[in-house]
């Protein structure tokens, strides 16, 4: 049994109703699925943004609505947290790998710590993480 941790392009993509996402998560058990709070800090920054930057009354709905649909997500799934250990080992990888962003690093530092699986389509920098699992759940998997 594995802990498969989306990042939050993931979570983007299942917001927008992605088909092979929602199949996978429909096939994968609620226990097995998680988040961190990395990836819902990414996602509440965004959707602040919005709400800051709309200009009518159509972009403010819709800014709030993505807002308080972050909300409900955090709350019907297992959120990781950065904990202690989470944070040493992310300060570990600062120093072997400066160019891969902090909040990515920060996310692969949360799975490595929870021994799961990281769900994205960045394989390019998760890929360079020692020991980290990655996998796309975004493409079909044909043949």
């Amino acid at each position: 049994m594995s802990l498969f941790v989306l990042d939050t392009d993931h979570i983007s993509l299942l917001r927008y109703g992605h088909v092979d996402i929602i199949a996978k998560l429909q096939s994968t058990p609620e226990q097995d699925l998680a988040i961190t709070i990395i990836s819902v800090e990414e996602q509440l920054r965004g959707w602040f943004t919005q709400v800051r930057r709309a200009r009518d009354a159509a972009q403010l709905v819709r800014a709030y609505e993505g807002l308080s649909q972050v909300i409900e997500m955090a709350k019907s799934v297992r959120v990781l947290p950065f904990a202690v250990s989470a944070v040493q080992r992310y300060l570990e990888l600062r120093k072997s790998l400066p160019r891969i962003g902090k909040l990515d690093l920060a996310i692969a530092a949360i799975v490595l710590d929870a021994n799961g699986v990281v769900i994205t389509r960045n394989r390019q920098d998760f890929g360079q993480v020692p020991g980290l699992p990655v996998e796309d759940w975004s493409r079909s998997i044909v043949g």
